[in-house]
């Protein structure tokens, strides 16, 4: 029983949540995190949205079986594996969609409309458009798109397009770097894990990835760049009254560019020389400089908003 339990848990994959924490995004950004009343309904919809993720994995894991399970890795999965049996996936998978998207709709009618276009959207991957070349990877940034607008429509939140092109880029950067990856780890027995890896040559690899790692930097500097400057709240101001540096009006957001090139810079690394790019959610928990320049960049936005700002 205890294996069983174990394997549902698994087959959730509560690891792959940490993606989800895009949603907060809007909340952050729209300044609405010193609203509870928006804190509740994004971490709802935060709960929900991974419901609704886990219900996916499940579909995918029912629709890859067979593949997965001549994969090094993949077939230790509890579906693979046969820990959990096909008929209970199934349900467990129908009955988290079947409970989750009126949820979905009674917390806010575009909330449900992004979590049924996610749905939607991996149906489709999971059935079909993972074997299209390009289009597979494009499918899987778009989910990472629809998650920050799920959690900006929830609390009726605004974001500013360029860092809506960012996340787009770094989500095309993330894609391209796991299939990347994959191709490195599979090498000559990639044809039986995931057709389009063998359409997928390594020079055209390495240059989407290089054209996706600069977009997403650029991106973010003309998100931050363009940004309305922000006044210096009047509690601080004295505190640099001695400074000839013109610090009560600026566009802080600038100084957090450096951290995005160098998070983009050490993603990179860890493609080609750690080979690990394979897993997204798993690189950022685990590789500790990545970790620290995220937790340290959320730290200095959230000083900036809130702090400087306020």
């Amino acid at each position: 029983m205890d294996k069983f339990i174990w394997g549902i848990i698994k087959a959730i994959r509560p690891r792959q949540w940490i993606k989800n924490l895009s949603l907060f995004a809007g909340l952050i950004f729209s300044g609405q995190l010193i609203s509870s009343q928006s804190v509740f309904i994004s971490i709802y919809a935060f709960l929900i949205f991974c419901g609704i993720t886990s219900a996916t994995y499940l579909l995918n894991d029912l629709f890859d079986i067979e593949r997965d399970r001549l994969h090094p890795f993949k077939s230790k999965r509890p579906i693979a594996s046969g820990v959990i049996p096909i008929p209970f996936a199934t349900a467990l998978s129908l009955g988290l969609i079947v409970i989750l998207l009126p949820l979905s709709y009674s917390l806010s009618p575009s909330f449900f409309l992004a979590c049924l276009a996610y749905l939607t959207l991996h149906l489709f991957y999971s059935a079909y458009l993972k074997t299209v070349i390009l289009l597979d990877v494009m499918m899987i940034a778009a989910g990472f798109v629809l998650r920050i607008y799920a959690g900006m429509w929830v609390i009726d939140a605004h974001l500013n397009v360029w860092f809506l092109l960012t996340v787009s880029s770094f989500a095309l950067f993330l894609a391209i770097g796991k299939r990347r990856s994959e191709l490195t780890l599979l090498q000559g027995q990639a044809a039986k894990h995931r057709e389009t890896l063998l359409h997928y040559p390594e020079n055209l690899l390495d240059i989407l990835t290089s054209m996706f790692a600069t977009a997403t930097w650029i991106s973010y500097a003309f998100f931050a760049f363009l940004q309305t400057p922000i006044s210096v709240r009047e509690s601080l101001r004295g505190v640099f009254a001695n400074l000839s540096i013109p610090i009560n009006e600026a566009k802080y957001f600038m100084i957090t560019v450096p951290l995005v090139i160098y998070g983009v810079m050490r993603y990179l690394y860890i493609i080609y020389e750690k080979k690990e790019g394979e897993s997204p959610e798993r690189v950022i928990l685990t590789d500790k400089p990545l970790l620290f320049t995220t937790i340290l960049w959320i730290s200095m936005i959230v000083v900036i908003i809130y702090y400087i700002g306020g």
